[in-house]
């Protein structure tokens, strides 16, 4: 049995938070522990409360990069995942800069929404790759100073492209038939090569230099 996945769900509108509470309830390794209606509530009640993961509205009052940061220094384990449906703006850009670990649009099926959660609260920063392309295309205007000379081995570009799709770290062992583990180590040294944070940065990174292609 899963271990269960202590959550906070942060949304000033309160038929989007039941609505939120009744899908997050159907799994069984999901415990919805409080409901937030504005950023900064989100944080008082993410310091009392401790979750593992924090479900965040991007356009609510009091919510901003400084919402972000205020919870990563008052709840460093907690893990941060961005749900919206807005558009992405330059606000939007500095709440990912100021390091979330997931950004899912709200149009996402229930299923999706549960494997992006599970993978955020196991570790791995979750950008589906519509919120990438999207991403990519408004900092293409912007002065860009890609990773030079990077050299990745067959392998670690066989991985690399794997983790621009959804798919978990253990999902891509599975697809792959090596450990769990193997991953891992490859995809640090990936990170580590292109000289980026975390997985959604890195695939960022990948694309730009022309490593890489986003899945359709």
């Amino acid at each position: 049995m899963r271990e269960r996945i202590r959550i906070l769900i942060a949304d000033d509108h309160a038929v989007v938070r039941k609505g939120l509470v009744m899908v997050l309830r159907l799994e069984s390794d999901f415990e919805v522990i409080g409901e937030a209606e504005n950023g900064r509530q989100a944080v008082e009640m993410a310091r009392a409360l401790q979750p593992d993961l924090i479900i965040l509205d991007l356009k609510m009052p009091h919510m901003g990069d400084m919402t972000v940061q205020m919870l990563r220094t008052l709840v460093p384990h907690a893990r941060i995942m961005i749900l919206t449906g807005a558009e992405l703006t330059e606000e939007a850009l500095d709440i990912l800069a100021a390091g979330v670990d997931g950004y899912v649009l709200k149009d996402v099926a229930p299923d999706e929404l549960a494997h992006a959660i599970r993978a955020v609260a196991q570790g791995e920063a979750y950008l589906h790759p519509a919120v990438a392309r999207r991403l990519l295309n408004r900092m293409s205007t912007e002065p860009q100073t890609p990773p030079t000379h990077v050299s990745l081995t067959p392998r670690e570009l066989e991985i690399l492209r794997w983790m621009a799709t959804p798919a978990t770290y253990r999902e891509i062992a599975e697809k792959l038939y090596i450990s769990e583990s193997t991953v891992r180590s490859h995809a640090k040294r990936i990170l580590s090569k292109l000289g980026q944070p975390n997985r959604a940065q890195a695939v960022l990174a990948a694309v730009r230099a022309g490593l890489i292609e986003l899945p359709e």
